[in-house]
């Protein structure tokens, strides 16, 4: 068994993945709009998520869900979903998680994801987690990024990729509109 670490994450323009979308009041730019991405993206999101196996979160992206998603009803059944699907957390912190279905992975982070790698089958999502991502772009376990890129330039913030790497270093194998000048960019890493 092999499992695949998939990137899912909205993004500006310029690689700015706090509220590309003007979800919340982050100070980073004049533009804000209502988060949408439209039926083809919902469609797209919600067979990433159904695809997925598990999803594995740093531990500021993992609190900021646990204490929203367990609470989010839906007819579609994506809150359901994202609630009973296996979470893995990397953290430091107290080893507590509350949210159902969640396993803490303490200690050297990339070997504990590399071992959850190596025991899982299937995808593996990351959502937020730049510092978790930029841990494990260096060493090859990212193996996909599914890059929703919103029409917007933030100019500064947390960006999905460290300085000095380019997505020239990977592969683009699927690129798909959706609406409001959304773009879906898939790499392979």
């Amino acid at each position: 068994m092999t499992a695949k670490i998939i990137v899912s994450q909205y993004i500006s323009l310029d690689g700015v993945i706090e509220d590309p979308v003007g979800m919340e009041n982050s100070g980073l730019g004049d533009w804000t709009g209502p988060f949408t991405r439209g039926p083809g993206g919902d469609k797209f999101k919600r067979a990433e998520l159904f695809s997925a196996s598990a999803v594995l979160l740093g531990r500021t992206t993992y609190d900021s869900f646990a204490a929203v998603w367990p609470l989010v009803k839906d007819e579609e059944g994506f809150a359901d979903r994202m609630n009973s699907m296996p979470k893995f957390v990397a953290s430091n912190s107290p080893s507590e998680a509350g949210w159902n279905n969640t396993t803490v992975l303490s200690g050297d982070v990339v070997a504990r994801v590399g071992e959850l790698k190596e025991k899982l089958d299937g995808n593996i999502l990351i959502y937020g987690s730049a510092g978790l991502v930029h841990s494990l772009m260096p060493v090859g376990l990212i193996d996909r990024y599914n890059l929703m890129v919103y029409p917007t330039v933030l100019g500064r913030g947390t960006r999905l990729f460290p300085a000095g790497y380019s997505v020239a270093q990977m592969k683009l194998i699927d690129v798909r509109p959706f609406n409001d000048g959304i773009v879906h960019l898939r790499y392979e890493a």
